[in-house]
């Protein structure tokens, strides 16, 4: 396993990190999400990432109970506050109210007395932002917290928080959390510059594109039994814009590519997004060990340029780039 710093800050992180959105505690008998983690474990991954608002916070108690045991100081658990935990008004957001409790709940669920990174899922319009970064700065004081980011943010949200950090002496962002594959590149026009001059790193999540760049999906082809594709809980909504015919031929075009490097596509689609020096990890998320043991593979791998001009002479013309396709809120009036 390679590590690498979070932006500018000291903290080291695995460069493949294992997440636990639309598994833990959902789709994945718990028995099969520890051999998971374990997998991750035994493959070199120290940094985990996951969230409150997953299976209903169930993703955390698992997570929690099978990392029990480990050495706290070799990991770095990541999770995020934003969305409804509750049926209240205040269970949901970024109030100080809703962060401290939030906070509280996740390390009781994930049994530790602080989090690597506490990050904001989403952008809270309802809220002050000088609220929410003085409701996350208290909590580095307290030692609940040691870094913060954000999650789908905009690159002049994050910016607005840059600042207020700054003017109000608060600990500064660190990373962002973004959607990013060789199929959605929205943030390479806005947010990659500015967090590449703020010393802002990238954790981005979905490298393989809910699967579609496994190549498993083939146009013309039914969906595969039991992939994401066919997952009532969620996961059929993310993957649906990627099944169009075009792209999936595009994707199978990948194959030789991939077989030159004597990489799987999964691999290589997790290696591309690394070969971005902004990215500081990729997210993987498995249902079977084996998919952890394939993606880690992925650490390490250095793609030359005419690789990266072939790559991008296959997808490019079918990636995603729109920057306000970013995952924050619609802007209220």
């Amino acid at each position: 396993m390679e590590f690498r710093n979070l932006g500018r800050s000291g903290l080291k992180i695995s460069e493949i990190s294992y997440g636990n959105w639309l598994t833990h505690g959902s789709q994945v008998e718990e028995d099969a999400a520890r051999e998971c983690v374990r997998a991750a474990l035994d493959e070199g991954v120290t940094t985990f990432d996951t969230a409150d608002v997953y299976a209903g916070t169930r993703a955390e108690e698992v997570l929690g109970r099978t990392l029990d045991g480990q050495r706290r100081e070799g990991l770095e658990i990541f999770t995020k506050v934003y969305w409804p935990t509750g049926p209240g008004p205040n269970d949901r957001g970024l109030s100080r109210k809703h962060i401290m409790e939030s906070i509280n709940g996740s390390l009781r669920r994930l049994r530790t007395d602080y989090v690597d990174l506490y990050q904001a899922h989403r952008f809270d319009y309802e809220t002050p932002l000088e609220e929410t970064l003085r409701a996350f700065d208290d909590l580095v004081r307290q030692g609940k917290v040691l870094y913060v980011g954000v999650s789908e943010w905009r690159a002049d949200e994050i910016e607005r928080a840059l600042k207020i950090a700054d003017e109000m002496g608060f600990d500064r962002i660190v990373s962002s959390q973004p959607q990013y594959s060789l199929l959605w590149r929205v943030i390479e026009e806005q947010i990659v510059p500015l967090c590449e001059r703020e010393g802002v790193g990238q954790i981005v999540w979905s490298p393989i594109a809910q699967g579609v760049l496994s190549g498993k999906y083939l146009p013309g082809q039914p969906l595969p039994a039991g992939s994401r594709a066919t997952d009532d809980k969620g996961g059929a909504d993310m993957i649906k814009r990627y099944l169009t015919d075009d792209l999936l031929t595009r994707v199978q075009e990948l194959k030789p590519v991939a077989a030159d490097l004597g990489l799987t596509m999964a691999q290589l689609a997790v290696a591309w997004v690394l070969q971005n020096p902004n990215v500081a990890s990729a997210i993987v998320g498995a249902s079977r060990p084996e998919q952890v043991r394939d993606n880690v593979k992925a650490a390490g791998v250095k793609l030359d340029a005419d690789v990266l001009e072939r790559i991008d002479g296959i997808l490019g013309p079918v990636a995603i780039r729109d920057p306000e396709k970013t995952g924050s809120p619609a802007k209220r009036p």
